[in-house]
């Protein structure tokens, strides 16, 4: 069982962050692992962790340090990014604060009763060197504390798993992460269940530690790894769809996957958009823009029709690329709710000659 914490915005202001983003990198203790580089045959997005800042050393103290991710691959990073906290006997936390802005992703986090273990996961779109971040509340016990705190980062078409780990020895010398092994999925417990989710699953295998549980696109709103079984609920949904075990490690698909019965549950809100940072942009795209509104979280963008590139999408607010286009043009968002109505608010106009 663990406790829900809600997602702690920091401050809107850019210098803001940048400073603080300084700060926590600059701290005395020095990052236990740096993200390696992917290998050269890696052609597809590659996700790493790091971590760095003021661990606490000493009985009744206090600390934070950050947990960085970011996008080092040579394709954007899209979907369900999950982290994982792990934090030796002395030592707690309370939750983490999410820094980074603007805020086109969603983020929540769950921490144990014991406070020695903290899940996140962040669903956005990062293109390549993109990285974000969030800092980690540690208090010590009464005794010294000491020993390994352990982070890590998952994401299904990660291509390289030799970064996902980091960790840091409080108190001992620092040796290098480990680089976790690939799960493999050998059975599903149950196969069918109502499209209004709910239905409880497991899956066995090996190498699932770390792990969650995704049902097509989806998380499982409530999932389990341990290393050889992963328990979980499914999420609403409607025909066949895969299901797959995402490690630090890589992805795994259970034979047959899962087959929704009856209807689907009832749809989100329908997506409103109520402005545009920028209501014009070159005929040949590449426009950045940010789409504001409200229940845009998971959505796509669209300039009269053409998909815009690199989106990413959180309740209120979507960034994109615009693509080429010519004269004035809505801008639309769709989500599992439909798409958002056509406003004069929602408007860009192409500037130049028309691209053919």
């Amino acid at each position: 069982m663990t406790t829900r914490s809600a997602a702690v915005r920091s401050a809107p202001a850019l210098t803001l962050l940048a400073a603080l983003f300084t700060l926590l990198a600059a701290g005395p203790a020095p990052a236990a692992t740096t993200p390696a580089s992917p290998p050269a045959s890696a052609t597809g997005p590659n996700v790493a962790v790091s971590q760095a800042g003021n661990y606490p050393t000493q009985p009744n103290s206090y600390g934070n340090f950050s947990v960085s991710w970011a996008s080092t691959g040579t394709a954007d990073t899209t979907g369900i990014t999950r982290l994982t906290v792990d934090l030796p006997p002395g030592l707690t936390t309370g939750g983490a604060l999410m820094y980074s802005t603007p805020y086109d992703y969603t983020f929540d986090q769950t921490v144990s009763p014991d406070g020695r273990h903290l899940e996140a996961t962040f669903r956005g779109t990062r293109v390549p060197g993109r990285g974000d971040f969030m800092k980690v509340q540690v208090s010590s016990g009464a005794a010294r504390p000491s020993g390994v705190i352990r982070a890590t980062v998952a994401n299904r078409d990660d291509v390289d798993a030799a970064d996902n780990v980091s960790t840091y020895t409080v108190n001992g010398p620092q040796r290098p992460a480990d680089v976790p092994r690939r799960p493999v999925v050998i059975g599903i417990g149950t196969t069918t269940g109502p499209g209004t989710g709910g239905t409880a699953v497991t899956v066995t295998g090996t190498g699932l530690d770390d792990g969650f549980v995704l049902f097509g696109a989806d998380q499982a709103t409530t999932s389990h790894c341990t290393a050889t079984q992963c328990t979980a609920t499914t999420p609403g949904g409607r025909g066949n769809v895969p299901v797959t075990v995402v490690t630090p490690g890589g992805a795994a698909d259970a034979p047959g996957g899962f087959a929704y019965t009856g209807p689907p549950p009832a749809p989100p809100a329908t997506p409103v958009v109520t402005s545009l940072n920028r209501s014009s942009g070159p005929s040949q795209g590449g426009t950045s823009v940010y789409v504001l509104g409200k229940n845009l979280a998971g959505g796509t963008i669209a300039f009269g029709g053409a998909p815009a590139a690199h989106v990413s999408c959180g309740d209120s607010f979507c960034s994109g690329t615009s693509p080429a286009g010519s004269g004035t043009v809505h801008v639309t968002v769709t989500t599992a709710g439909g798409t958002s109505a056509t406003v004069d608010a929602d408007r860009f106009t192409y500037t130049g000659p028309e691209v053919t």
